[in-house]
């Protein structure tokens, strides 16, 4: 896992634990925020902690409220707001004395309206004299921090306890990257030349979804031309093809670790090709 991967999930585990109230992750698409979220909520598997997961924030106030009420395992008494907020104030209160941390997650936050993040902001009025009932996290885009930074939400920007970010990968993180996915995949060589890497960088930007496609699609490439190394050629052909911006760059030989070890990617080496079609930093550890 990288340094600032780290950093984010200590202060998601941080905010959650602490009972911090409202805590904001933020990040480019496909820095694996999700994933992230994910990993900081099962760090609590067999702890008392209750968890209402928001993948659709497009939705009003009431079916925001019903949405986490059945997240949380209610089934809502009625469909007023005061009706489901009475019901889900007595049901924190009812998880606080079970020392319960009971924490509602908002992801693609940025696309929440004023009003639903007015309401959101209100939940956080649900405490005892010392402690806050609900614990909050809304994670999105960058997008996020420019619409909290509004003047209309002025009072929720307050309340923010912690201020979590993803970052993408700088050059070197991405090599580190692609050799540990493969290292994870059995692969005790390189299958791809600096200069593949390096183009894999210039052309996902850092970014871990880009990184696992480019690197697929080459890997899958360079399977059927029957090629012992994923070239820079292969990686700038794919990039063309998923419609990349790179930047040109000298081709030259040099291939990761000594170099003394010959290989194809042949039958015995295409599950490597499994090793970057699933999340972002699933395996980054």
């Amino acid at each position: 896992m990288m340094p600032h991967t780290r950093e984010a999930l200590a202060c998601l585990e941080y905010g959650i634990s602490a009972r911090k109230g409202f805590t904001v992750l933020t990040g480019e698409v496909g820095t694996g925020k999700t994933t992230l979220l994910r990993r900081a909520l099962s760090s609590f598997s067999g702890r008392k902690v209750s968890t209402a997961f928001v993948f659709n924030p497009r939705l009003d106030v009431l079916d925001f409220l019903e949405f986490v009420l059945t997240d949380f395992g209610m089934v809502p008494a009625t469909r007023t707001k005061s009706g489901m907020l009475l019901q889900l104030n007595r049901w924190l209160i009812e998880r606080f004395r079970m020392e319960e941390t009971c924490v509602v997650v908002v992801d693609e936050a940025q696309n929440l309206s004023w009003e639903l993040l007015e309401e959101i902001r209100l939940l956080t009025n649900l405490e005892t004299s010392s402690e806050k009932l609900l614990q909050i996290v809304l994670s999105g885009q960058p997008e996020l921090e420019e619409k909290l930074r509004h003047p209309s939400v002025r009072q929720l920007r307050q309340r923010v306890s912690l201020w979590c970010r993803t970052q993408a990968l700088t050059e070197s993180q991405t090599h580190a990257y692609v050799a540990e996915r493969l290292r994870i995949a059995g692969a005790s060589w390189s299958l791809f030349s600096l200069e593949a890497l390096d183009l894999i960088h210039r052309a996902s930007r850092g970014i871990p979804r880009i990184i696992n496609l480019l690197c697929e699609h080459s890997l899958i490439v360079a399977y059927v031309e029957q090629v012992e190394q994923v070239t820079a050629t292969i990686v700038e052909g794919v990039a063309a093809e998923l419609e990349l911006e790179v930047q040109p760059f000298m081709l030259s030989s040099a291939v990761i670790g000594n170099g003394d070890k010959q290989f194809g990617l042949n039958s015995k080496e295409d599950n490597f090709m499994a090793a970057f079609n699933k999340e972002p930093g699933r395996h980054d550890r």
